[in-house]
Parts: structure tokens; C-alpha cells; sequence
């Protein structure tokens, strides 16, 4: 459902939100190492991130990304829609560009029910919640 570029942003905003705060910062290739992600591509996932306000950086020496206040109360959902676009829960699981509730592919029924579900979980949940419950559950991201 999601692309790579998503799944890589989902994970490096709740590594962020595990590992930093606006006190302590990571560098890029921190961040790459710790989720064995290539340090290039991370790069430009996290300046989209930054871009859409979903993460935060500063330069310098005790420069880097982190997560403010701010930043961990976005939901999960505006992630998706900064990397993937807001078409991700509405686009055809096919691909298909004539798909819709009136014209419906054969398995889109069975797709709005677990893509409405996503949706509403995703739009609930914050940043901050998600990466609590992975730090208690001991998940490795």
C-alpha cells in the first residue's frame, strides 16, 4: 500500500521521535545507520519531512534532525500524504484510472473497508503515541 520512500519516512519519524528532542539532534547518517536505510535516499525523505513541518532541523555544529513538540502531534496520516500523497487512500489498488464506487474494479470493495479502517487509525494516531507503543513492545524499527 505504501511506497518505499513512506515505509522509510514512517520508520525515521518514529526513530526521531524514539531517539531525539530539540536538546539532541541525530545527523543524517546516524539515522541511516540505525535503520540500515541508504544515507542519500534518507536525506531526501527527511528534507520532504522537514519541508512539510513533520520533522525539524537545524545547521551547525550541534545541528541535525529531531522532533519538537510541535512535530510529534502530527498524526501518522499527514507522513503518508507528505510522501505518498493524499491520492494513497483514494487510488485504485490496481492502478487502475478507471476504478471508483461506480465503475469498481474487482477487489476495490474489499479494499475501501481495510482502507477506510487504515485511514481512521492513521488520522488518530500521533507520532508520539505510535513510537510509545513500539518502545514498550520492544519492536526494532
Amino acid at each position: 500500500m505504501f511506497s518505499k520512500s513512506c515505509k522509510y519516512a514512517i520508520r525515521s519519524i518514529l526513530y526521531l521521535a524514539m531517539h531525539t528532542d530539540e536538546e539532541n539532534k541525530l545527523g543524517v547518517e546516524d539515522i541511516a545507520n540505525g535503520l540500515t536505510i541508504p544515507k542519500h535516499f534518507l536525506a531526501k525523505i527527511l528534507q520532504q519531512l522537514t519541508r512539510h513541518n513533520l520533522a525539524s532541523s537545524s545547521k551547525g555544529r550541534n545541528g541535525g534532525f529531531y522532533l519538537s513538540d510541535e512535530n510529534r502531534k502530527a498524526s501518522l496520516l499527514s507522513v503518508v500524504k507528505a510522501i505518498d500523497g493524499p491520492e494513497t487512500f483514494s487510488s485504485c489498488v490496481l492502478g487502475l484510472p478507471e476504478c471508483s464506487n461506480k465503475n469498481p474494479c474487482s477487489f476495490h470493495h474489499q479494499v475501501v473497508e481495510y482502507r477506510n479502517a487504515m485511514l481512521m487509525i492513521m488520522e488518530k494516531e500521533a507520532i508520539s503515541d505510535t513510537a510509545k507503543r513500539i518502545s514498550l513492545n520492544s519492536f526494532k524499527l
